[in-house]
């Protein structure tokens, strides 16, 4: 089982849902790093339920410990180790699944592929784990701050509602003010009403989630194997419930023509500039100096209250209702996740190509 991500900034995780704990080791992490462990704790933050019908009614107080690697606040160097302990777990919740494959989830090829697996919360599979991922990427996030690069997401689309409105127009500093981590108002409402709508029909909703990088360096990334778009896109597709990944146009780059697609260069005021950033800030997976823009697409939530066709181990034809505490939209919870892979992404690039220096 592959539980390392990374080249030279590693992250390892360990941990199940309804176990002790979850936790990591970060290796690779440069030395003499001031840590802010307080803002490590408000990214995490950011990933728990928001106590509003919208979210999971569980309760993950989510406080990461720091066990190795910082000393008087700074990095040393060494491997980062932490946990995050689990509480208000209700594995009693799960017990009648414990035969059961879940349409959606991992269940049945996980079992299949492994011969056993944790049924409480789906164990290892749990979207659970990228709580691991936000520790890092908040690590990532202030290691890349010198370059003074930033990595904001918000929710754009749920369900059929899209929000409109281009990236530059909105705040995307009061993202986190709002429930449905779309920073627009009357957006926020809309997309609450859908969420709530789909939870009142014992049904889930999916959306997208869009994710901008500002102030990157050119010529970060490689131009085969580890285009900075195929990085970016392993880690953003890595997340729980994410089915979909595009980067500048994306999809949209089949229906257009070369002639508008291609983003012409400039010079001006001895700077080198495009008109346009239809490749999203990479080109031959190499950065430009542009924003990096991303999209990533969920898919509905798998846990829903309606009742649905299964099998259980024996084979036997099975028709049953899943009970417990989900959220009826991953979305907005899935935002600072996004954000945070795509730190990891950016900083372990940085590392690659010997851009950082103490």
């Amino acid at each position: 089982m592959s539980n390392t991500f990374g080249n030279i900034l590693r992250l390892t995780t360990f941990g199940e849902s309804h176990g002790k704990a979850i936790g990591g080791i970060i290796d690779g992490y440069p030395p003499n790093i001031i840590i802010d462990s307080e803002f490590i704790q408000s990214e995490l933050n950011k990933r728990k339920p928001n106590n509003s019908e919208i979210s999971t009614q569980r309760k993950e107080n989510d406080k990461v410990e720091i066990l190795s690697g910082i000393f008087e606040n700074k990095s040393l160097g060494t491997p980062i180790g932490f946990i995050i302990p689990n509480y208000d777990i209700k594995s009693t919740d799960y017990k009648n699944l414990k035969n059961l494959y879940r349409p959606g989830h991992a269940d049945f090829t996980y079992q299949k592929k492994y011969g056993i697996r944790d049924y409480r919360g789906g164990g290892r599979s749990s979207a659970r784990e990228t709580a691991n991922w936000v520790v890092a990427g908040a690590f990532a996030k202030i290691m890349i701050k010198k370059y003074n690069i930033q990595v904001n997401a918000y929710t754009k689309q749920i369900g059929n509602l899209k929000f409109e409105k281009h990236y530059t127009e909105i705040d995307l500093d009061k993202t986190y003010s709002y429930s449905t981590r779309c920073p627009d108002n009357e957006q926020n409402k809309l997309f609450e009403q859908e969420i709530l709508n789909a939870k009142k029909n014992q049904d889930s909703v999916g959306g997208i989630v869009s994710c901008i990088v500002k102030n990157t360096p050119v010529g970060i990334g490689e131009p085969v194997f580890d285009k900075m778009q195929a990085q970016l896109a392993k880690a953003v597709m890595s997340i729980n419930a994410c089915k979909g990944f595009e980067i500048g146009q994306g999809f949209n780059a089949a229906s257009l023509n070369g002639s508008y697609f291609n983003d012409e260069i400039f010079k001006e005021n001895n700077k080198i500039l495009f008109k346009s950033n239809n490749s999203g800030g990479v080109l031959g997976g190499i950065t430009t100096g542009q924003d990096i823009i991303i999209n990533a697409a969920f898919k509905p939530t798998s846990s829903i209250e309606k009742e649905q066709q299964t099998i259980d181990n024996q084979g036997n034809n099975i028709k049953f209702k899943i009970s417990g505490r989900h959220d009826p939209c991953v979305v907005p919870r899935a935002v600072i996740v996004v954000e945070s892979v795509v730190a990891m992404v950016i900083a372990d690039f940085i590392l690659m190509n010997n851009e950082f220096s103490l």
